[in-house]
C-alpha cells in the first residue's frame, strides 16, 4: 500500500491513511497513516542511530530522563486519559486509572534499572579460583512493541518503559483501534526528552504494519494479543531468530472457599469480570465456589452486577465492546452455554445489544462449553459449584490458559497455600488483579497465555542480553586448559574432583 517519492534523497515513503473511530458512536476521531514496510524499516533504522547514545548514558541520566517523561505524562494525564476513553469507549475514570498505573510502573522501571542490571560478581569454583567472574545485562538494541487495544497505555508501556529503562530504543505499533494513544506517548517523550527524540517511535496501521515490524530487523519483539495472532507473528520472527515475548490473554479463575468473606468476594468478582466491559486479559471469567456457599455467593454477585449498566454516559459502569467482532464471540459463548444446560442468573443472549453487552452471570456451565474453555473477553462470568477446594484447583488448572487467578479465603495462610497449587503466572489472595498494580512483580503466563515476563526485575531483564566475563587474577596452580598439561596432573585433578563430589 506504500510507494515512494521518486528520486528523493532521502526517500520518504508516501502513506495512505485510515480513520480511528469511536466504538460507542462510530464517529471518526482522527486520521492516521498506514505505515508500510519501507516506513517501518526507516523508523527502526532511525531508532538504532539514537540508541547507542542512550545506552552509553550513565544509568542515573537515563533515570532522570525517564522520570522527566513520567512527569510529562502526569502533567498531561487528562489529555492521555481522554484519548484512551475516546478510542476504547471506556469511562473517563477507568482511563485515568490506567494512566496512573502506567506512571507507577514507569517510575519503578526508571528508578530500579541500574540496581537490577548493573554488573555483579559471580562466585567461582575450586578449579576456577584464579578467575574473577562477573555478569552484566546489556540492552538488546531496538525493541519492537505491538500493543493491544483494551489497555492501550498501560499494557504496551509494560514493555516500552522497561525496554527504555534497560537502555534500548523502541518502535511501538499500537492497535489500529487505538493509534492516537501510542502517538501521544511518543510525542510526550520527544517533548520531555528532546535530546533523545526518536528513541521512542510510533508506527501506525493494521496487521500488515505489525508484520513489517516483525520483519524489520528489530532485536526483540514484544507482542500482546490473541494466541492465534501470536503464533503468526512468532513464525515471522522465527525466520530471523528474532527473540519474541508474548502476552496472549487468559481465562482466569477465582476460587471461593467456605469461610470466605462473600461480600468482599462478590464485589471483587463483579469488578474483575465487568470492568472495561470484561475486555481484560487477566479478568475474571470462571468462578469455582464450594457448594455450601455457592448460592449465597451467586445472590451477592447478581445483586451487584444487576445494578450496573453499560453506556456512553458519564454514570455508566463500563463502555462498549471496543472490537466489534468480539460481540459475536460473547453472544456465541452465552447462547452455547444456555443451550448446553447452563442457567442464566442475570441476563442472557438478549444482553447483547451492539455495541454494548449488559452483565451476564451464568451457573452450572458445562466445563467443556466454549464459555469455560475459550476466552470470552466480555462482561460475562460463570460461577460453578464444586465439592471442595481440591476440585476447584483441578478445574481452575484444567485450561489451556495460565495467566492470572484469585483465591478468596479468610485464612490467609490457607489462601496462599491454595494459590501455590494454581498453574497461573500470577495469583491474588482476597483481591483480584492485585499483582498488576505492584510494579516489582513480574506479569505473564504460559501455554495459550504466552511466555516471557514484563514488569519487575524480570521485565527489565527481558529486554537485555547477558554477557558473562572472567578475568584471570593469577596463574592457576595447575593449568588444565592447555595441550601441555601433563597426564599425571590431569589425573590428579580428576581424582580430587571425584573425591570432593562424592563427599558433598
Amino acid at each position: 500500500m506504500t510507494d515512494t517519492t521518486p528520486d528523493a534523497a532521502p526517500r520518504t515513503p508516501r502513506t495512505t491513511t485510515f480513520t480511528a473511530r469511536s466504538p460507542a458512536s462510530g464517529k471518526p476521531l482522527a486520521e492516521h497513516p498506514v505505515h508500510g514496510p519501507e516506513h517501518v524499516a526507516l523508523a527502526v533504522a532511525r531508532a538504532r542511530t539514537v540508541q547507542a547514545d542512550w545506552a552509553a548514558l550513565p544509568a542515573a541520566r537515563r533515570r532522570d530522563h525517564l522520570l522527566r517523561w513520567k512527569r510529562a505524562l502526569a502533567s498531561d494525564l487528562d489529555t492521555v486519559a481522554r484519548t484512551i476513553a475516546e478510542e476504547t469507549g471506556k469511562p473517563a475514570g477507568d482511563a485515568a486509572l490506567e494512566v496512573v498505573l502506567t506512571l507507577e510502573h514507569l517510575g519503578w522501571a526508571a528508578r530500579n534499572a541500574d540496581r537490577v542490571l548493573r554488573r555483579r560478581r559471580a562466585r567461582t569454583g575450586l578449579f576456577t579460583v584464579h578467575q574473577r567472574a562477573s555478569l552484566v545485562h546489556r540492552p538488546v538494541g531496538v525493541v519492537g512493541v505491538i500493543g493491544p487495544w483494551n489497555y492501550p497505555c498501560y499494557t504496551p508501556m509494560g514493555s516500552v518503559g522497561y525496554a527504555l529503562a534497560a537502555g534500548n530504543a523502541v518502535v511501538l505499533k499500537p492497535s489500529e483501534l487505538t493509534p492516537g494513544t501510542g502517538v501521544l506517548l511518543a510525542g510526550l517523550f520527544d517533548a520531555a526528552v528532546p535530546a533523545h527524540a526518536g528513541l521512542l517511535t510510533t508506527v501506525t496501521g493494521a496487521a500488515a504494519t505489525g508484520e513489517a515490524l516483525a520483519r524489520s530487523g528489530v532485536d526483540k519483539l514484544a507482542f500482546t494479543g490473541s494466541p492465534g495472532t501470536a503464533r503468526r507473528v512468532m513464525a515471522v520472527c522465527a525466520e530471523t531468530l528474532t527473540p519474541f515475548l508474548a502476552e496472549c490473554g487468559g481465562k482466569d479463575a477465582v476460587i471461593v472457599t467456605a469461610d470466605a468473606d462473600l461480600d468482599a468476594a462478590a464485589d471483587a468478582i463483579v469488578w474483575g469480570a465487568l470492568s472495561n466491559a470484561g475486555q481484560t486479559c487477566a479478568g475474571v471469567e470462571r468462578v469455582y465456589a464450594v457448594r455450601e456457599i455457592h448460592a449465597a455467593l451467586c445472590e451477592r454477585v447478581v445483586r451487584r452486577a444487576g445494578a450496573l449498566r453499560p453506556g456512553a454516559e458519564g454514570d455508566a459502569a463500563y463502555g462498549p465492546m471496543t472490537l466489534p467482532g468480539q460481540i459475536g464471540v460473547v453472544e456465541r459463548h452465552v447462547t452455547g452455554a444456555v443451550a448446553s444446560g447452563a442457567r442464566a442468573l442475570l441476563g442472557g443472549p438478549e444482553s447483547v445489544r451492539a455495541p454494548y453487552v449488559a452483565p451476564v452471570v451464568l451457573t452450572d456451565v458445562p466445563e467443556d462449553a466454549a464459555a469455560m474453555t475459550e476466552e470470552t473477553f466480555g462482561p460475562v462470568v460463570a460461577i460453578n459449584p464444586v465439592t471442595d477446594v481440591d476440585e476447584a484447583v483441578d478445574r481452575a488448572n484444567d485450561s489451556r490458559y495460565a495467566l492470572g487467578a484469585a483465591v478468596f479465603c479468610r485464612d490467609r495462610r490457607a489462601g496462599a497455600a491454595i494459590a501455590a497449587r494454581l498453574r497461573a503466572g500470577a495469583v491474588s489472595v482476597n483481591s483480584v488483579l492485585g499483582f498488576a498494580a505492584v510494579p516489582a512483580l513480574p506479569f505473564g503466563g504460559s501455554q495459550d497465555s504466552g511466555f516471557g515476563r514484563i514488569h519487575g526485575a524480570e521485565g527489565l531483564r527481558a529486554f537485555t542480553s547477558v554477557q558473562s566475563t572472567t578475568v584471570q587474577r593469577f596463574a592457576p596452580p595447575v593449568t588444565l586448559t592447555s595441550f601441555e598439561v601433563p597426564a599425571a596432573a590431569r589425573e590428579r585433578a580428576v581424582r580430587l574432583a571425584r573425591a570432593l563430589h562424592l563427599r558433598r
